[in-house]
């Protein structure tokens, strides 16, 4: 690895690295193992954008390239290795942390200090029997999606490069090393509070509470309790998010809690996936051998991590002894999760729908529209996009996609009735149904053709695919393929945990 320093980039001159600045409890100061001979994959303008920088920042600064493959650091960098612990599939872990991301530092933005954080530099001392990296295939899944679920509206991680280099690195084949660089505003997880927590480190874990406050969640600090504020504005975030995953058809694969962000960002995409055929027991994780985390199951996953999250915060409630009255306060605010994801799907699907106000019944037509969509094994994407073309006077293609036009057709005239009862306008409608309902997600075949191509040194469709999903509502997005029916191949594509 290069030892130098370079100069920081004229735009982002200042670091405040406050995470470091908590001390060695809760990180490994380290740099990069980094990548021999390395070269651009992919960069995201829009994530460059949010850093203020320059579309073409990794064309205008020499050093980028060698900085985003953890060759190099700039000036004010303070790159380091956080340690947590977790639950994963639903089992105490112990300690984990950082095993194959490195935090290069946290940056001054025009929208607020975000923390750059490389996946795939190397080893750490949290990688146990790991090898620290992270391989082109599912770098450039990770990259996709940061941006596409940005653009979709959905709060995640953003994707602002990915490097690679002919490193060989061994999964279930022998594949090439890549890094790709992660932007968000944090990386807290529930694991870090747990870690503490389950180590009785009470001192450590009110520092990390007191610094998530205070620089996350300030208007916590009003609150009689912070920590119980704090407690319920994770647990509203957290519910928000699932609902939109939910709504969305994404499914995580992986939600322990060492994945749950603390400020309620979709992070550490893996084996993720968007539903095809409306399954709601689809298991998109090859690993998930028992389907804990199948798409249904995930708004339930994530009131069990939240319990997991309170947990941790016990010895920070009251007096920190877990008396009746303060485990009520807890109870208290994990109770909002339940209300409040189910008032956010419920308006997600409104809006999908093209439901201008909530009224009685609504719950039924849109529960009996996904069994409708489950029974007949209907694109569930496909499906919600082609209803946006729907009046009461003609059904249009969505009716194409159903083989029993009966079952539709009856369901159809419910939903018909329930627009004239709000007076729907259809091309009104429609069009706020056209943005809120995508073209075009990021499924795994459109991902599985990037990668092949890029393994064999063409990265062009990585970029074009970027450009396609920046733009996911549009009518003109991407070609037809790219908002079409899956290949009959995209079948036997399977992800897990190494992927």
């Amino acid at each position: 690895m290069d030892d130098r320093r370079a100069p920081s980039p004229p735009d982002a001159t200042r670091w405040p690295n406050r995470f470091a600045g908590l001390g060695p409890a809760f990180h490994t100061p380290m740099r990069g193992a980094g990548l021999p001979d390395p070269h651009w994959v992919a960069t995201s303008d829009d994530a460059a954008a949010v850093l203020g920088w320059p579309a073409d920042w990794w064309q205008r600064w020499p050093e980028a390239l060698a900085v985003f493959s953890g060759n190099s650091t700039w000036e004010g960098m303070a790159p380091l290795a956080s340690v947590y612990s977790g639950h994963q599939f639903g089992v105490w872990a112990g300690q984990l942390g950082d095993g194959r991301a490195l935090m290069l530092g946290e940056v001054d933005t025009p929208q607020g200090a975000m923390e750059l954080q490389l996946k795939g530099a190397g080893r750490t001392p949290y990688s146990r029997m790991g090898d620290g990296r992270a391989v082109l295939r599912s770098s450039i899944r990770e990259f996709l999606c940061s941006e596409a679920m940005h653009h979709l509206g959905i709060p995640t991680s953003r994707g602002l490069c990915l490097t690679g280099s002919s490193l060989p690195v061994r999964r279930e084949r022998v594949e090439t090393a890549a890094v790709v660089t992660r932007v968000a505003p944090s990386f807290l997880r529930f694991g870090h509070f747990e870690h503490f927590y389950h180590h009785d480190r009470h001192e450590e874990l009110r520092t990390l509470a007191e610094h998530a406050i205070a620089h996350h969640f300030p208007a916590c600090r009003q609150a009689e309790q912070p920590v119980l504020a704090l407690l319920g504005e994770v647990t509203e975030r957290t519910a928000r998010l699932i609902a939109q995953w939910q709504a969305v058809g994404f499914c995580h694969g992986v939600m322990n809690t060492d994945n749950m962000s603390l400020l309620g960002l979709t992070i550490d995409y893996g084996p993720f996936g968007f539903l095809d055929v409306f399954d709601p027991q689809h298991i998109c994780n090859h690993s998930d051998e028992g389907g804990l985390y199948a798409y249904a199951r995930q708004p339930k996953v994530g009131w069990w991590n939240l319990h997991a999250f309170a947990q941790a915060l016990v010895p920070l409630v009251g007096q920190g002894q877990g008396t009746p009255e303060d485990v009520a306060a807890i109870r208290a605010a994990l109770a909002r999760y339940e209300t409040v994801f189910a008032q956010a799907l419920a308006a997600q699907m409104r809006a999908k729908l093209g439901l201008r106000e909530a009224r009685e019944g609504d719950q039924d037509l849109v529960n009996d529209w996904l069994r409708l969509l489950e029974t007949q094994k209907v694109d569930y994407t496909i499906a919600m996009r082609r209803l946006c073309d729907f009046s009461p006077r003609d059904a249009g293609p969505v009716r194409d996609v159903f083989m029993d036009r009966e079952a539709f057709d009856a369901w159809a005239a419910r939903y018909a009735e329930r627009l004239a009862a709000e007076h729907s306008i259809d091309t009104e409608r429609q069009a706020t149904m056209r943005r809120a309902n995508p073209r075009v997600v990021l499924r795994n075949h459109l991902a599985e053709t990037a990668i092949q191509r890029a393994e064999q040194g063409d990265f062009g469709e990585v970029q074009r695919l970027l450009a396609v999903l920046s733009r996911p509502f549009d009518d003109d997005s991407g070609t037809a393929a790219d908002a079409g029916f899956p290949p009959d191949w995209a079948q036997q594509l399977s992800v897990s945990c190494s992927s």
